[in-house]
């Protein structure tokens, strides 16, 4: 087979598996969503949290409930990390510094999963499975249950209620992660993805001696760090370890389970609007979106004449898995950044300017294209309101968005949900660069050190948690500032979204006219796909401009 024939056949498989999922899942989901059904099994959930599962809650009620529950969450793993090495399976792990701690309480509780420590190293195994791995599925849970909220806003009429928060998380992570994660982590397991209770084992090397490999229960932990799009890796070097990530059949997995949850979402958000369209239309954006940057960051690392050794070698191929290749690793890279998922399967540190670039550019956009469970459809949602609003001012009407009318209300609540996150980007990127001791921690210099600055925050910011690599963030000001930047990120924007829920269930649908602008057919595709790529990417181009479009243009 060609070099060229077999990335491409990857790329269509890929295509073809998400069409193939999009309708199934996300009618699933939808079924999930709005059934009266409650199993045994949830009503014993209920009944020992001491929750109503027949009660639905104002949007204030829930986000309480949002907040309550993650902030349990923040300090319940605080201190399984700060007391490990009192609990069953530490392998002789010390308990995590405080500031660490911290800062990867709020990375697994937020759904970032940024990781500024070694897990093998660092981590026994009943702190990864009931810490870590517990938070992959809640984290991606709460992403869900905000995202139904807001389409229930949209659907409501004449309400102030939208939904049970309690019985939205329950019955996504009974019904939906729990039994996806299951299939898929023996799927991984065949695969050749470890699994298993070993400590630290002494194997023979193959230029002699011994090496010290660490085991554990890897794909059980594998498979909901990409179908919740979390990306905290069990070891070090992520998935381009091959306990993690063995061969190219798994690596196509992989980057599929990151994606399809997140692209089978926008089909919920239809089946619960009761027009399949407007999920189309939705999915429409995120597939132009992911499929340019796919296409960009393969060309420049193929392409790329910024480095004379990566011209003569025929592309980038420093910090790229030779398992996988430049098409792989670059299909990986678009994807993970495009998603919160932050799993990597090689150096994005190590890429061409513009190719890495592009994987920061991509988070600036909020990660929407498909994006995080349930973060990236709530994430478009919000942009799709700001762009009806554009249009509306267009031709001087008040706009409507699924029959409701977006009022100043509305709108800024719209208007703050844009601010927030490059708000609190630029603000920890500009503190970072203003103080000497933390532009130390860059290793390189230039434009090149200050994107690997951005790139952290804006990974943190944005809920990724991959890393630019070449940044030493293990220090207190670091682990601080980026734990803080990770919860502003995550739960400030929800706070708007749920406003903004409340606030459209509320109204009183208005009748379709004349004048109502389409929001199903190709002209609001192109007009949502302008408003994201002008509206959210041009906030950062100052920024942009001071790293990799530098550095590429030197």
């Amino acid at each position: 087979m060609s070099g060229t024939l077999a990335p491409w056949l990857q790329v269509l498989a890929l295509v073809a598996a998400l069409a193939l999922s999009y309708r199934p899942l996300g009618d699933y989901i939808a079924r999930v969503l709005t059934t009266p059904r409650q199993p045994r099994a949830e009503r014993l959930v209920y009944r020992l949290a001491g929750v109503d599962g027949d009660a639905d809650q104002r949007w204030s009620a829930y986000l309480r409930g949002v907040l309550a529950f993650s902030a349990v969450s923040v300090l319940f793993l605080y201190g399984f990390l700060r007391l490990q090495n009192h609990l069953l399976l530490s392998l002789g792990r010390q308990p995590m510094p405080p500031a660490q701690s911290f800062n990867t309480a709020a990375s697994f509780v937020t759904n970032t999963n940024w990781q500024s420590y070694s897990g093998e190293a660092a981590l026994g195994h009943l702190v990864q499975m009931a810490g870590l791995a517990v938070q992959n599925f809640v984290s991606a849970a709460v992403g869900i249950a905000v995202v139904a909220a807001l389409i229930r806003g949209f659907t409501r009429k004449e309400t102030d209620r939208v939904g049970n928060f309690w019985v939205d998380l329950t019955r996504i992570v009974l019904r939906v992660l729990l039994p996806l994660a299951f299939v898929f982590a023996i799927v991984l397991a065949a695969g050749g993805v470890i699994q298993n209770f070993h400590g630290v084992d002494s194997i023979p090397a193959v230029a002699g001696g011994h090496q010290s490999v660490t085991g554990g229960p890897v794909a059980s932990q594998e498979a909901i760090k990409e179908l919740g799009t979390n990306g905290g890796g069990f070891y070090n070097a992520n998935s381009a370890h091959p306990f993690e990530n063995p061969n190219a059949f798994t690596n196509w997995l992989e980057i599929y389970l990151l994606l399809v949850i997140s692209a089978a979402l926008p089909r919920t958000f239809g089946r619960m609007a009761g027009d399949n369209r407007q999920g189309y239309a939705i999915v429409a954006v995120m597939a132009l979106i992911w499929a340019a940057s796919v296409a960009i960051v393969t060309v420049t690392e193929l392409h790329s004449v910024s480095s004379q050794a990566g011209h003569a070698a025929g592309g980038m191929t420093e910090g790229k898995e030779q398992r996988f290749g430049i098409w792989a690793s670059a299909l990986f890279a678009a994807s993970t950044t495009l998603t919160s998922t932050g799993a990597v399967d090689s150096a994005h540190d190590s890429y061409a300017p513009f190719g890495g670039g592009m994987t920061i550019f991509n988070m600036m956009l909020g990660e929407i294209a498909p994006g995080g469970t349930g973060s990236g459809l709530y994430g478009i949602l919000i942009l799709a309101v700001i762009a009806v609003f554009v249009a509306g001012l267009m031709v001087g009407r008040t706009p409507e968005y699924l029959g409701k009318k977006l009022r100043g209300r509305e709108m800024k609540f719209a208007s703050l949900y844009i601010l927030t996150t490059p708000a609190v980007v630029l603000v920890g990127a500009g503190l970072a660069m203003a103080l000497p001791g933390e532009r130390a921690g860059m290793l390189n210099p230039g434009p090149h050190g200050f994107s690997e600055v951005l790139y952290a925050f804006t990974s943190a910011a944005n809920n990724n948690g991959s890393a630019f690599a070449g940044l030493g963030v293990d220090t207190a000001w670091y682990n601080t500032a980026l734990g803080l930047v990770m919860l502003f990120g995550r739960f400030l924007p929800m706070v708007f979204v749920l406003a903004l829920a409340g606030s459209l269930a509320g109204q009183t649908p208005v009748p379709v006219t004349a004048g109502t602008l389409p929001t199903h057919r190709p002209q609001f595709v192109g007009l949502l796909t302008a408003v994201v790529l002008i509206v959210v990417g041009l906030t950062y181009f100052p920024a942009l401009s001071l790293g990799p479009l530098a550095e590429g243009l030197q």
